[in-house]
């Protein structure tokens, strides 16, 4: 028996759960929000310390969304976003690139050579694709060439994941890099087209919203306004159990200030890390369902923020850091996120961002330890003196990122089929589905799980999928169907495993090559060579080389021998 009865409990108060009570709120119904952490917003919350703010790592505000556009723009008002042009950099070999690519930049800080040689890198991965693609390591090198791999993303990406890229699988790539490869990189560059329109590739938008004081103001404003419609949002409140009853969830048994009492209701939905839903299903889910949760892992987070007295510290809204001798990952500006977001505008407040474990050596080391390493590790890469930090705090954000490594898509098929058969829960958002969601299709998900209630039968796991989307048309589902259209825009195709023989792969790979890439890079390759071979002759001198030179200028066109 249940202490109390809602109509609908939401397991979650981060952007996918409080869309979902905003959403029920719209069409008059309450619901009932359970959050275990102190502050609304999950990963998307921001930090007050001491009137500085700052986030869990920088949240734009950008989507092709037009409901969740739609959303954000009725809770908050115009005069509430700042519009912000993004900068950001990569720290690598002592230097700092622009990202996204600007070429003269990137040639200074590689050098002529280094460029040449990961242009023709390029082009022997459009000719010589490395298959299947069934890792990070195979997807990346594949549309930026082996030697830009090893510079730019091997080193990030195993800092971020604390893995070998081999042993992440190709779809955190296709998630996450959606769209870009050198060529597009380089497209943008010259032609600047990364800020607005359909066919802008997200990784490189140029310019974004962001609200004045945080993404935590946003999801702070829902949760007042879905109370004032009588939904209860409780926080500091642990779920510790899902009591279940043939194919039905009868309860959740929840504990709040060491009281405990169970809720009941007609549906659930669920935004709790996908392995902790499992673990917690009274009577137990089934040896094989339990097996496959267990295995799902998770990387975790923490921000050191630093007080600098200093007002101007670097122009970045934030910059990548792939140099291996430093723990920090990544290094956010919240002055030039927002300027609210800093209360003395001669002060400047990092956030200093650390990927680990849950448990290891970073984890487990003392504020004050984390704070001094940040300040040491600032001054190492060259942003600013120990001795200009007054000030800092640390916050520690467990299962920040579910983990897309071997094992994970057939757990996933497991759990799903299992959940599949539970008739009143759903899971939406990141971590209630382990999938590597952004904000907006998290809020997507949540927004379709409450359509679902109320008679439509979307496929969730269609979001952020790369399939078509398809299903009955009603005039409510051919709105959804469309938004879930444009964001497949946003989405890429997902690498199968495919075998092939080196017949058919020369074949596949003519085939697949993009015709400016390969004139491109095939340009620039015998540019250098001839480049090279010029300079070789004329360092070599003798006799032979006037009469080799003039061979030279038989067969390059534009080649003049005087």
């Amino acid at each position: 028996m249940s202490d109390r009865r809602e109509g609908v409990v939401v397991i979650g108060a981060g952007p996918a759960g409080l869309t979902a009570a905003y959403q029920l709120a719209k069409l008059g119904r309450t619901a009932f929000v359970i959050e275990r952490d102190q502050l609304v917003g999950g990963i998307s919350r921001t930090v007050n310390y001491k009137g500085y703010h700052f986030d869990i790592g920088g949240h734009r505000f950008f989507t092709k969304v037009a409901a969740v556009e739609q959303l954000w723009k009725e809770v908050l008002s115009g005069e509430e976003f700042v519009r912000r042009r993004r900068l950001s950099r990569i720290y690598y070999n002592q230097k700092f690139f622009h990202y996204p690519l600007k070429p003269l930049n990137a040639l200074r800080g590689l050098g002529l050579v280094n460029s040449g040689l990961i242009l023709a890198s390029y082009l022997w991965a459009k000719l010589f694709p490395t298959l299947p693609e069934n890792n990070f390591e195979c997807w990346v090198s594949n549309r930026f060439g082996w030697r830009l791999y090893q510079t730019f993303f091997k080193t990030y990406t195993e800092k971020v994941w604390g893995m070998p890229a081999h042993t992440i699988a190709a779809e955190w790539a296709a998630q996450r890099i959606k769209g870009l490869s050198l060529l597009v990189a380089l497209k943008n560059a010259l032609l600047k087209s990364g800020s607005s329109g359909d066919g802008v590739v997200k990784t490189l938008i140029d310019s974004f919203d962001y609200p004045q004081r945080g993404p935590g103001m946003m999801w702070e404003r829902i949760a007042e306004l879905v109370r004032k419609q009588g939904s209860d949002v409780l926080m500091g409140t642990a779920v510790d159990a899902i009591c279940c009853r043939g194919n039905r969830v009868e309860t959740v048994r929840i504990n709040r200030d060491g009281y405990s009492e169970s809720v009941g209701a007609d549906q659930f939905i669920s935004t709790m890390p996908l392995r902790e839903l499992i673990q917690k299903l009274d009577p137990p889910a089934p040896p094989e369902v339990e097996a496959a949760a267990n295995s799902l892992n998770y990387r975790d987070f923490l921000t050191v923020a630093l007080i600098l007295n200093k007002a101007d510290v670097f122009p970045d809204n934030w910059i990548y850091i792939h140099d291996p001798k430093v723990s920090v990952g990544r290094i956010q500006n919240f002055k030039n996120w927002s300027p609210h977001m800093v209360p003395d505008q001669t002060k400047t407040c990092l956030g200093l961002e650390y990927f680990c474990f849950e448990g290891d050596g970073l984890w487990t080391m003392t504020d004050a330890d984390l704070i001094e390493l940040g300040a040491r590790e600032l001054e190492a890469i060259g942003l600013a003196k120990r001795s200009e930090v007054e000030d800092g705090t640390v916050v520690r954000m467990p299962k920040a990122y579910p983990v897309y490594d071997n094992t994970y898509r057939d757990a996933l098929n497991v759990i799903r089929a299992f959940l599949g058969r539970l008739e009143n829960i759903q899971v939406v958002g990141r971590n209630g589905m382990h999938r590597y969601n952004n904000q907006d299709h998290s809020m997507l998900t949540a927004m379709l799980a409450v359509e679902n209630m109320f008679g439509a039968r979307h496929d969730l796991w269609e979001v952020n999928a790369d399939q078509e989307y398809h299903e009955e048309t009603t005039s409510r589902e051919i709105r959804a169907k469309s938004q879930l259209g444009t964001l497949a825009l946003t989405q890429p195709q997902v690498p199968a495993s495919v075998p092939i023989t080196a017949h058919a792969g020369l074949v596949t790979a003519f085939a697949r090559m993009d015709k400016l890439a390969f004139a491109v890079a095939l340009g620039v390759v015998a540019g250098l060579v001839t480049f090279t071979a010029t300079l070789f002759l004329v360092f070599k001198g003798g006799e032979a080389v006037g009469r080799n030179m003039q061979l030279l200028d038989e067969f390059f066109l534009g080649y003049t021998v005087s």
